[in-house]
C-alpha cells in the first residue's frame, strides 16, 4: 500500500472525558459478573465477558480497573477440621500423583466442608470428575459420617454409571476409610486412592471446589437454618457451579458444556487435545 508501518497502526488519541467514560461502562460491566461470581479473577473475566456478552478487552485494562476501583474481593479465612485420620482403618497409596488424564470418568475426588448456621453446622461432601471439574455427587447433613460421604458417592455412581477401574481419591478421613464406604467402592469396580496424611494439595481438585462454593456462595449469606442451605447449595451446584460458571483449566467453558463438547466428535476437535496431569 505504500504506507508507513506506523501509519497502519496509528489510532486517534480519545480524550480523557471519553476515555473515563469508557472505563465506567467497563466497571459497570465488571460488577455484573461479579454479582454472578464474586471470586473471579481478571482473566476469568475477560473470557466471561467475551463469552456471555461479546465484549473483547485488554486484560492489562481490566486488571487496571479493577485495581483502581479496589474489585478484587477480600476473602475471609476460617477453619474447622473435618478430617478424622486418626483411625484403625486401612489406608490406602495415592495412585493419581503425576497421572495424566484424558477423559472423564476416569478420576473422582471427594472431600467435606463445613456450612455454618445459626445452631452448629451444617456438612457438605462433594464427589468431583477431575477432567470436567464437574460436581457429578453431593449431600448434605446436620452429621459429618459415612452416612454423609456414602450419599455423595451413591449420587455420582447413579448419575455416571461408571465403567470397573475409576479411581476414586480422598484424604485419610473416616467418612471415607471405613467399612462400609470402602466396600461401595470395592462393590462398583472402583480403584482406592487417598492423599499422603496432612497434605491437602494431594486433593487440590476438591479443595479447590470447596473454595468456590464458600467464596461465591457460603459467605455471601448468612444461613440460619438447615432448610437454608437445603434451599441455597443444591441449586448453586447444580445451576451455577455446573453449568454457568466458566474454568480456565477446562478452556473457560462450564463443566457440561464441556462434557457435551467431549462426547461432540466435531466440537471436541475445536478443544484440541485435552490433556490434564495432576502435579507431583
Amino acid at each position: 500500500m505504500g504506507i508507513s508501518t506506523s501509519t497502519y497502526y496509528y489510532r486517534p488519541k480519545i480524550s480523557r472525558a471519553e476515555r473515563d467514560k469508557r472505563d465506567a461502562d467497563l466497571r459497570d460491566k465488571i460488577e455484573h459478573v461479579q454479582g454472578e461470581y464474586s471470586c473471579y479473577g481478571y482473566r476469568t473475566i475477560k473470557h466471561q465477558l467475551e463469552r456471555t456478552q461479546g465484549i473483547v478487552v485488554n486484560a492489562k485494562k481490566l486488571l487496571r480497573i479493577m485495581r483502581k476501583h479496589n474489585l478484587f474481593r477480600q476473602i475471609k479465612h476460617g477453619f474447622i477440621k473435618t478430617t478424622d485420620s486418626d483411625h484403625a482403618h486401612p489406608v490406602y497409596p495415592n495412585l493419581i500423583k503425576g497421572k495424566e488424564i484424558t477423559d472423564i470418568n476416569q478420576v473422582y475426588v471427594s472431600d467435606i466442608t463445613y456450612i455454618r448456621i445459626l445452631t452448629g453446622f451444617v456438612f457438605l461432601a462433594v464427589i468431583l470428575d477431575v477432567f470436567s471439574r464437574r460436581v457429578i455427587g453431593w449431600a448434605l447433613s446436620k452429621r459429618i459420617d459415612h452416612s454423609l460421604t456414602l450419599e455423595a458417592l451413591k449420587m455420582a455412581i447413579e448419575q455416571r454409571k461408571p465403567k470397573p477401574g475409576v479411581i476414586h481419591h480422598s484424604d485419610r478421613g473416616v467418612q471415607y476409610a471405613c467399612k462400609e464406604y470402602v466396600s461401595e467402592l470395592k462393590n462398583n469396580g472402583f480403584q482406592i486412592s487417598m492423599s499422603s496424611k496432612g497434605n491437602p494439595y494431594h486433593n487440590a481438585y476438591a479443595e479447590s471446589f470447596m473454595k468456590t462454593i464458600k467464596n461465591e456462595e457460603v459467605y455471601l449469606w448468612e444461613y440460619e437454618s438447615f432448610t437454608d442451605v437445603i434451599d441455597s447449595v443444591p441449586r448453586f451446584i447444580e445451576e451455577v457451579y455446573n453449568r454457568k460458571r466458566v474454568h480456565s483449566g477446562i478452556k473457560y467453558l462450564p463443566p457440561v458444556e464441556f462434557e457435551a463438547m467431549l462426547k461432540n466428535n466435531e466440537q471436541k476437535k475445536e478443544l484440541g487435545q485435552v490433556i490434564l496431569k495432576i502435579s507431583d
